[in-house]
């Protein structure tokens, strides 16, 4: 695959005076999308083991679906996400995102039945797409290029912050919930847990999980009314007052000139098709190719696998289920403060360099954890029937890796390093690029194909985990391992810098004809 042509930007272009306030905060709006795109993909990590025995889910396949379900709602969110954008504004689909949010925090929270549970997954699964697609677009669209890498970091930022919150807000929902398990045992394969405990107003632990949601969601619906719309959308719309009036809050200098060159970039345009990012390489532009392949390398070193079921993870490795939350909040934490050193560094070393480091820093750390898990001791039904290691009574399945006190403290360590890594760069630096890579002209279309190809492969991984994890957690973590290897060298081949480029100069950086 022939990689995209590379400018020049090495010379440090001369920093806009900008009203930096105005733009931060506009800014900070569109990433609350992110927010709550990292509470609603996380908070099922907390409440799992409660849906599983409230539902009598004891297959481990409809196990992984009832939570993988929700992604399926997010590639379909970001597979029209760019079409909605494009049509009806990003500022209204930012609006509609937030209500949907609203929506699935309520109906996750009070389901009558597992397919009503799993249809309002779906609808914040959609949410979550199209937040995916229209905060990054938005930002960057927004953003100074001098800026851009930092504000569209915030994106991710908030990702994090979101997961952390869920983290926290499960942690102190299960401390207030009675340790007495009150529910009697229907099914042996899916016991009541904690979180099945009667916590408020009739409601259990697990659900006020979800109904803690609705509090962000209508933050993120009453701010996101009171944001301008992209200034390239609206010149797309031939409202260029408009734009010039939105681009005046964020440049202090005039802002002709930049009305005229995103409405030269935007000529002949047309309403978005998928016919804009087809080409000579199996149907698409080498350019989206690039995307869609950065997008599914993110999954594939197993991140959402870690914070989906961090709970499970540490419960199959010997922890109990306060020690699980406790960890698994620490591990949130830990990626919420290197998300800080990708926003620190992204303008300065740029985004090809902090995307290989990451991939190097997750290769080693995640080999370290498939060493660990696949030379531990396993627990099986002949050790538990000689009643060795406890009798395996700390582990939810047979075959679980055992770990010493020295294994597993080197299995947290590992497992924070790595979160570190891909924290301060692979997360927020591909929302950073699937918001900028692409030229004004095809944006839109190329961020729906990016973004739904990054849920159609974090369902995969999402899927397929438990199943692994059944197998072998070493075979899972062995398969992220060499995710982050493939990453590092597709990175240093097809890779190109963007650092510091005009979002109206990207035709220049794609090597693409500018269709008339």
């Amino acid at each position: 695959m022939q990689g995209p042509v590379s400018v020049d930007n090495s010379e440090p272009k001369e920093k806009e005076p900008v009203h930096t306030g105005r733009v931060i905060t506009i800014s900070v709006i569109a990433a609350l999308g992110g927010f709550l795109f990292g509470y609603d993909s996380s908070v099922i990590n907390g409440a799992n083991k409660a849906v599983f025995y409230e539902f009598e889910i004891a297959n481990k396949g409809m196990q992984g679906f009832a939570v993988a379900i929700a992604l399926l709602g997010s590639a379909l969110g970001a597979f029209v996400g760019g079409r909605l954008a494009d049509k009806y504004g990003r500022k209204k689909v930012m609006v509609v995102a937030a209500i949907m949010f609203l929506l699935a925090g309520i109906g996750q929270a009070i389901p009558f039945a597992l397919a009503d549970f799993m249809f309002w997954r779906v609808i914040g699964g959609f949410a979550i797409g199209l937040a995916a697609v229209v905060s990054p677009m938005y930002i960057s669209e927004v953003a100074p290029a001098h800026l851009r890498g930092r504000l569209s970091s915030l994106f991710q930022l908030a990702i994090v912050v979101g997961i952390f919150a869920t983290q926290l807000v499960n942690q102190v929902i299960i401390n207030l919930t009675p340790t007495e398990i009150e529910k009697q045992v229907i099914n042996p394969e899916v016991p009541p847990v904690q979180a099945n405990n009667e916590l408020a107003f009739g409601l259990e632990a697990w659900q006020w999980m979800f109904l803690a949601m609705v509090v962000p969601a209508v933050l993120y619906w009453v701010l996101s009314l009171t944001v301008p719309e992209s200034p390239r959308y609206l010149v797309a719309r031939g409202k260029e007052d408009q734009a010039k009036s939105v681009l005046e809050q964020i440049y202090v200098n005039d802002v002709t000139p930049k009305v005229q060159s995103i409405h030269a970039s935007l000529e002949g345009e047309h309403k978005m098709s998928m016919s804009d990012i087809k080409g000579p390489r199996l149907g698409l532009l080498p350019i989206v190719w690039v995307g869609i392949i950065l997008a599914v390398l993110q999954q594939f070193v197993g991140i959402n696998a870690v914070f989906y079921y961090s709970n499970l993870i540490w419960g199959a490795v010997g922890f109990d289920e306060s020690r699980a939350f406790f960890t698994s909040t620490i591990i949130s934490l830990v990626n919420v403060i290197f998300t800080f050193v990708a926003i620190a560094f992204i303008d300065r070393l740029g985004r090809k360099p902090l995307l290989l480091i990451g991939s190097v820093g997750m290769f080693l750390t995640l080999g370290l954890l498939t060493i660990v898990f696949t030379t531990a001791e396993k627990c099986t039904q002949a050790l538990i029937d000689a009643g060795g290691v406890e009798a395996c009574t700390q582990v939810s399945e047979i075959n679980n890796p055992l770990l010493t006190d020295t294994t597993g403290w080197i299995a947290v360590i590992s497992l924070n390093t790595y979160v570190a890594f891909f924290a301060a760069t692979w997360g927020p630096i591909l929302w950073v690029m699937l918001g900028e890579m692409f030229s004004n002209r095809i944006r839109a279309a190329a961020m729906s194909i990016g973004v739904m190809s990054n849920w159609i492969a974090n369902f995969i991984v999402s899927e397929s985990f438990p199943g692994l994890v059944g197998i072998s957690l070493g075979l899972a973590y062995g398969l992220f391992t060499l995710g982050a290897l493939i990453s590092f060298f597709y990175v240093l081949r097809y890779v190109k810098e963007t650092k510091g480029v005009a979002l109206e100069d990207m035709e220049k950086l794609e090597g693409i004809e500018v269709r008339s």
